[in-house]
């Protein structure tokens, strides 16, 4: 008959990897299935913010921010490597939401989610502000508070290596054909072969309702695709806010200081009608964003300053709202009853923020129908791999790795500690020289880290480690990154 599994996850994105760790770490025997690579969809197309979602405020989802909100510092405890604090300056622009307006709102926001280590929110003058000089002139009144950012496709990456480590397997490129019950187990196929399990999670993301039919089971939400994409340029300002704008429209977009040379600007709203398999921006936000910039910067930009773009479809619960923006970035879970035989579980909707939180209310539901999954909730309080030091320690960390591989440059060693935390030294080693780390593909990127990721994070092409362990796409050129590809191609 083969291993049976406690619960089979289909989908390798941030909700999955986090179910799949929540409920390996209590004890239940756990696969994960993705059809492509971990993060590959929706889950590393986002603003990269760790955040309660302060627009949300507008359109009264006062839970979704309270808890969006709870969770903020909780994530930043648990992985400090990949999660840092940020300060937002918002621009008060006349003749769109009133200043008291967007001070309440602020108020609302530091008071409701339990804050206890992020500043507080203070308005600011701009013409005296560092974050008022790239402005035009004529912009005088602002306010600054905070948020975090986050590495959005590491911290999918580092679910799922914690999920591995309380022994789940990991099955990246393994898509699902099919899947249907038998008796009290789901038969699960896939091209790599047949796979059981007495409890399905369904965390497809856009795919949810693909999946839903795909297996013949109808679902109990609908699923609104809205697709939101991000343009980066050259870096626009060299101080380290970031800036919440608002637009005439309405909406709202944030430009934010990115891998140190880069600002990242973003979000669209568009509904996406399209295939989920390869999303792109279009034309149209390009031009969007680049002018939502130039409303506000003394420099304009054009569609000719944008170096990378990238697009995600979010799964959004289908709640009847106009405006793409307008709909809710909550979630829902479902479970089938107990009648129907083996449970399903089904994630609809959710945010990178609330991931935690959402795996660990899967993982409540299921306990009552998984006989080996035990325990308290854990992951709230459990550092994810590297990130075992205090939210206030990566200074130390920094310092710790410059005297233990002087050998390495100043940004080597801050990309380094900031991706992998604790675990650099997993692959670092006992490196004395830069040879010791073998071949060097450009941009500090070492033989020893392409091993590794390979090894311990399931990264098997270039765009796998350029794109989602790393961002040093951005940085090795075209010839860098094909011998990069034949090289993986010798680990396969």
């Amino acid at each position: 008959m083969g291993e049976i599994y406690d619960v089979a996850v289909i989908g390798g994105g941030v909700n999955g990897a986090g179910i799949a760790r929540d409920v390996a770490g209590r004890g239940a025997k756990v696969l994960l299935l993705e059809a492509r690579d971990l993060a590959n969809g929706t889950s590393s197309a986002s603003t990269k913010l760790i955040h309660g979602g302060l627009r949300y405020l507008e359109h009264y989802e006062f839970a979704l921010v309270r808890e969006a909100l709870s969770e903020r510092e909780a994530l930043w405890r648990i992985a400090p490597h990949i999660i840092s604090p940020l300060r937002f300056v918002l621009p008060h622009m006349n003749g769109l939401r009133p200043a008291w307006l967007l001070r309440l709102g602020l108020f609302l926001y530091d008071h409701i989610g339990g804050r206890k280590l992020l500043g507080a929110t203070r308005s600011i003058n701009l013409s005296i502000h560092p974050a008022g000089r790239k402005l035009k002139p004529g912009f005088s009144k602002g306010f600054e508070y905070s948020d975090c950012r986050v590495d959005d496709a590491r911290l999918v990456i580092l679910n799922a290596v914690d999920a591995a480590e309380h022994g789940a397997q990991i099955r990246t490129r393994t898509p699902v054909t099919s899947a249907r019950r038998e008796g009290d187990e789901w038969l699960i196929e896939t091209p790599e072969g047949e796979f059981r399990a007495r409890a399905l999670v369904n965390a497809a993301g856009p795919g949810v309702v693909n999946v839903l039919d795909a297996m013949g089971e109808t679902g109990e939400f609908g699923i609104r695709r809205v697709r939101g994409s991000h343009i980066v340029t050259k870096k626009l300002f060299n101080h380290d806010y970031a800036y919440f704008f608002q637009l005439p429209d309405g909406r709202i977009f944030f430009a934010i200081p990115y891998e140190g040379d880069f600002t990242l600007i973003g979000t669209t709203d568009a509904d996406h009608d399209g295939s989920i398999e390869d999303v792109r921006a279009s034309e149209e936000e390009i031009a969007y964003l680049c002018e939502g910039v130039n409303r506000y910067f003394d420099k304009p930009i054009t569609p000719a300053d944008v170096v990378w773009t990238y697009s995600g479809v979010r799964a959004l619960i289908d709640d009847g709202s106009g405006k793409p923006e307008a709909a809710t970035r909550g979630y829902r879970l479902t479970i089938t009853d107990a009648d129907e035989g083996a449970p399903l579980l089904t994630v609809y909707g959710g945010k990178i923020t609330s991931y935690r939180h959402l795996a660990e209310e899967a993982a409540d539901r299921l306990a009552g129908r998984v006989p080996a999954l035990g325990g308290p909730a854990w992951t709230r309080g459990k550092p994810l791999p590297g990130g075992d030091f205090p939210v206030d320690g990566i200074a130390a960390l920094l310092a710790d790795l410059a005297e233990a591989y002087p050998f390495l440059g100043e940004n080597d060693i801050a990309r380094i500690a900031k991706a992998y935390g604790t675990r650099a030294y997993d692959w670092l080693g006992t490196a004395k020289v830069w040879g010791d780390l073998g071949r060097n593909f450009g941009s500090g990127l070492s033989q020893s880290e392409i091993d590794y990721t390979h090894r311990v994070e399931w990264a098997r092409t270039a765009e796998d480690i350029l794109w989602r362990r790393s961002k040093l796409g951005l940085r090795l050129d075209e010839a860098q990154q094909a011998v990069l590809a034949q090289y993986l191609d010798t680990l396969l």
